[in-house]
């Protein structure tokens, strides 16, 4: 388990992302759909397509305030 301080934003990407892109493209996509600085210290969560089970919420962004 990794520890996440308390002050961090966690935002889960819904649906499915292709996780052959690089870090590049998806910080880009955090760049553009969210309007956010994706090296401001926020942890941002995708999954790919053979996702870990679990539910995510049905759409958009999604974040732990």
């Amino acid at each position: 388990m990794i520890a996440i301080p308390g002050n961090v934003r966690v935002w889960l990407a819904t649906g499915h992302t292709d996780m052959r892109r690089g870090f590049p493209s998806l910080a880009r996509l955090v760049r553009e759909g969210l309007n956010r600085d994706p090296h401001a210290g926020d942890l941002y969560v995708f999954q790919g397509r053979r996702g870990a089970g679990g539910s995510l919420p049905p759409n958009g962004w999604s974040s732990r305030a």
